[in-house]
């Protein structure tokens, strides 16, 4: 006779975070060099159930962090390369005409999308009509086919990597996709000593293999979890207005504002705003949100929904330096 197995309680959900938030820095250090504030972008936007956009050079580890982290989470994964030439069905699936009893039948054949983590390896080598494939994906979490929707497996999220849309052959995302993105992580070389513990160990004998930590279950526990931290309604208000003041030409938008930015954040901006702060408040042993969990994600969730004009681009103003006077600007206390 199977023995009924009890769920945990919050409180051993939360400690199962806590501690699980430090051995995943430990397994990730097996096959991952520094770049500790961009695992740290990733896994809270894991714990939160949203989708991360991961923007850095070829060559900077980003698709094995993405196939490490899925590992550790023991989670299904699927490996989408986007190149100028993959079509809408490529990821989503399609239908195909099979023999059957009853005669010949149209039958869905699940595509690339349907997994727990999708890595959609540089996402912007592909043109717009493909990346769109994803979006009802990334929202509804489902994927329409002949007039039949098809669920995706739970946990989901999107993984994207793309190359900085200078180089040459990319194509930029659409704004109604990169909204989609909880963050937009940014990747850079590192330092010279750690770049030097890169290549000794890539060119050395493979060391111990990534150790799976949770399961699809604890993942939907610590997404549930991350909703039910408590935030003051003034901390709510302050992220709202932060977004809020991105916004060019509305009453009270700052004059730098005004003269840089050609689009502004939504509404998604100030949402992911709060629910990275509850994750990361959860992960750092804590019980109430503080004005610092948002401000230190005012950048990963900024920079990709920011768009500067010509104006800054020709006096070199970038999205980091407007978002600093963002923070200076808007004050938590007002």
């Amino acid at each position: 006779m199977e023995t009924e197995t009890i769920p945990p309680t919050e409180a051993q959900t939360v400690e199962q975070l806590i501690q699980g938030y430090d051995r995943i820095k430990t397994e990730l250090g097996k096959t991952i060099v520094g770049q500790e504030d961009v695992i740290d972008e990733i896994l809270i936007s894991l714990f939160a159930g949203g989708h991360c956009l991961i923007t850095g050079a070829p060559g900077l580890a980003k698709t094995l962090l993405v196939k490490s982290i899925a590992e550790i989470f023991d989670l299904k994964f699927s490996r989408i390369q986007f190149t100028p030439d993959l079509m809408p069905a490529d990821i989503t699936g399609t239908e195909v005409l099979s023999e059957t009893d009853q005669g010949r039948q149209l039958r869905f054949v699940p595509g690339p999308v349907f997994a727990n983590i999708i890595l959609a390896d540089e996402i912007n080598r592909t043109p717009p009509k493909t990346q769109a494939a994803l979006l009802e994906s990334m929202q509804e979490h489902q994927v329409t086919a002949a007039g039949q929707q098809h669920s995706l497996p739970q946990p989901f999220f999107v993984l994207a990597t793309q190359n900085p849309i200078e180089m040459e052959g990319t194509y930029p995302l659409p704004e109604a996709q990169l909204d989609r993105f909880m963050f937009n992580v940014i990747i850079d070389y590192l330092p010279e000593d750690h770049e030097v513990a890169v290549v000794q160990q890539t060119t050395a004998d493979p060391g111990e293999k990534i150790q799976p930590l949770f399961n699809a279950e604890d993942v939907l526990r610590f997404n549930d979890l991350v909703r039910k931290v408590p935030i003051a309604e003034d901390i709510v208000r302050y992220a709202v207005r932060l977004a809020a003041a991105s916004r060019p030409h509305q009453e009270n938008t700052p004059d730098f504002v005004n003269e840089w930015i050609s689009w502004g954040a939504g509404l998604r901006a100030a949402q992911f705003l709060v629910l990275g702060a509850k994750a990361r408040t959860l992960i750092q042993g804590r019980s109430h949100v503080e004005t610092s969990d948002i401000q230190a994600l005012a950048g990963p969730v900024l920079r990709h929904r920011v768009l500067v004009n010509y104006r800054a681009e020709a006096e070199g103003i970038t999205t980091q330096k407007i978002i600093s006077q963002l923070l200076d600007h808007v004050s938590p206390d007002a």
